[in-house]
């Protein structure tokens, strides 16, 4: 194999999504505009919860966290793209692209972790309703928070490997996404490549088998209900859970198919925008609008702060 110049990278080139000057000040403020929507009603969904002593409950606490845990998701890209489009620059240093690839993945994963934990917090609340204060007490969801954090670190410390660089190296993306990076590695990729396989698996595969086990368990007793009023009241409970999950798993397995028939990089990057920003932008607008108990703590909060 022919041997390449292995000097040492400092810094990557991020194309962004398109490199036409007339489209960036559109890009600027869309991402701009898309990004402060996405953080302030993720936000308003933590503060409702907080300041109000009726959400104090299991599945408001994973909501809590959810929203949190999209403001970092959005944040781990979107400043950067809009920093480097205001100061028309494309560079990243070495360090911060290792370290956004880092905390993508680590808030994605965490993502996938806590929606597999609300499916099972509804499956507990519709299918044993009697024992869902004992099973979901404070210290359950606690740890059921902090196995999420910690399985997912450890396993992205293991998938974020130093990778040995040719020469300065453009990467086709807004973000310094992990496939792309890989494949401009020069040195041997098959372990990276392998892990990421795993990583899929782990963090893609089981959480949904978990949801899919959950939401059978609780299909089923829906259907045991007699009444039609006990069945929509019982199928309300969940539903804004189930909207983010299709819209969670949905975006993802289209980019994934996108990427696949599509050998066009740039393509592709257009393509990771729906589950990057659109999806954690939707989400407080499916649990608010959804919500009864959310729309109400969200007036009154609001209400609090206005001036009498």
């Amino acid at each position: 194999m022919e041997q390449r110049n292995q000097t040492p990278v400092s810094e990557f080139i991020l194309l962004g999504l398109s490199e036409e000057g007339d489209l960036q000040p559109l890009l600027l403020w869309l991402f701009l505009s898309m990004y402060l929507v996405a953080f302030s009603g993720n936000l308003l969904i933590i503060l409702a919860i907080v300041t109000d002593s009726h959400l104090h409950m299991p599945m408001y606490f994973f909501l809590a966290n959810l929203s949190f845990s999209d403001i970092c998701f959005t944040s781990t890209t979107v400043p950067k793209m809009l920093w480097n489009i205001q100061t028309q620059s494309k560079v990243i240093t070495y360090a911060g692209c290792l370290s956004q690839m880092y905390f993508f993945m680590l808030f994605a994963g965490l993502d996938n972790f806590l929606l597999t934990v609300m499916a099972y917090d509804r499956f507990v609340a519709i299918c044993h309703p009697l024992h869902y204060m004992v099973i979901m007490n404070p210290k359950f969801c606690c740890i059921l928070l902090l196995v999420s954090c910690v399985l997912d670190s450890l396993l992205h410390d293991l998938m974020v490997l130093q990778l040995s660089f040719c020469t300065q190296i453009e990467i086709p993306h807004f973000f310094c996404e992990l496939n792309q990076v890989i494949q401009l590695a020069c040195s041997d990729t098959f372990s990276n490549i392998l892990a990421i396989y795993l990583a899929s698996g782990f963090l893609e595969v089981l959480p949904l088998i978990g949801i899919l086990f959950s939401y059978s368990r609780i299909v089923t007793s829906i259907l045991k209900i007699s009444s039609s009023g006990g069945k929509y009241k019982a199928f309300s409970t969940c539903g804004s859970h189930l909207l983010v999950v299709s819209l969670f798993y949905g975006t993802g397995f289209g980019v994934y198919l996108s990427s696949a028939a599509s050998q066009n990089s740039r393509t592709t990057a257009i393509a990771s925008v729906i589950y990057t920003v659109v999806t954690p932008m939707l989400n407080p607008f499916i649990y608010g609008l959804r919500n009864r108990d959310i729309k109400l703590a969200l007036r009154n909060a609001l209400h609090s702060k206005s001036p009498p």
